[in-house]
């Protein structure tokens, strides 16, 4: 039977959060121009969760990092809730999540929460919407810990407050690049759980980069399959399984299913 909320929230709302059109990515360097996206399309609609998955070096990141305006658009366009990424990013319509926390190690776990909030007002910009980093830190399940240093929180630890991080700004779009990529199993496991119940408490969009398939597909309701370089999409899979998720799934015949589909996308030669 399947979760209600749960099956509302990866619905969607009907609304576009991220549409990619044509996208090019092109670096310039000193033995010429290397393409590192090409002709990606595809839309992520608002409250949706994509995965993303594809070989080392396709442009995963690098397009985590066109939608978030840190890399620029050769060609082609982005559009975040109908605006340029640039236009978003001044907005403040998303937040990034990288594989390493970046956590001040000075800072309490709590401080560190609160650093988007007084970055902004010491750059004379007051956050019209924003959470309590106290009931953040609660939602990822880290209350009693707000005064602990980074050292004295295990690696997964750190995430939380990293995710907890991101969301305090209440962002409409997550960024994830392989944020549990250097957790052991049982952490990422873990932690795999508590992401989704956190996306359907918030319903933020999420877009989350993985190289592990099973991961991949726990998580996502669709997944984006990305060539090797150039990266083009090579698939936009719809994820159907029971809600809410929990990692017993993964045992299912339906699963395995998935997980096989997902591998022959990459498998799949020029």
């Amino acid at each position: 039977m399947r979760d209600e909320a749960a099956a509302e929230v990866a619905s969607g709302s009907g609304v576009t959060a991220i549409s990619v059109d044509r996208l090019v990515v092109r670096f310039e360097g000193n033995d010429g121009s290397i393409t590192a996206l090409s002709d990606v399309d595809f839309e992520v609609p608002e409250g949706g969760f994509v995965t993303m998955l594809g070989p080392s070096g396709c442009g995963k990141s690098t397009l985590l990092r066109a939608i978030a305006d840190l890399v620029p658009v050769s060609e082609g366009g982005i559009r975040v809730f109908g605006r340029t990424p640039e236009q978003s990013r001044l907005a403040r319509d998303f937040a990034f999540v990288f594989q390493d926390s970046t956590l001040l190690p000075w800072r309490s776990a709590i401080d560190n929460v609160r650093l988007p909030l007084e970055v902004g007002r010491r750059g004379g910009v007051e956050l019209e919407r924003h959470a309590e980093p106290e009931e953040l830190l609660a939602l990822v399940g880290l209350e009693g810990r707000e005064e602990a240093l980074p050292h004295e929180l295990s690696g997964g630890m750190k995430q939380r407050v990293s995710i907890a991080r991101a969301l305090v700004q209440k962002p409409r779009v997550l960024l994830m690049d392989e944020p549990f990529g250097a957790l052991d199993e049982i952490t990422r496991d873990k932690l795999n759980e508590e992401l989704l119940r956190i996306w359907r408490e918030t319903g933020t969009t999420i877009m989350f980069v993985t190289h592990s398939v099973p991961e991949a597909a726990f998580l996502g309701r669709k997944c984006l399959v990305l060539s090797a370089q150039p990266g083009r999409v090579r698939g936009y899979v719809g994820i159907d399984l029971p809600e809410p998720r929990q990692l017993g799934v993964r045992d299912t015949l339906e699963f395995v299913q998935i997980t096989s589909h997902l591998r022959s996308l990459l498998e799949v030669e020029e």
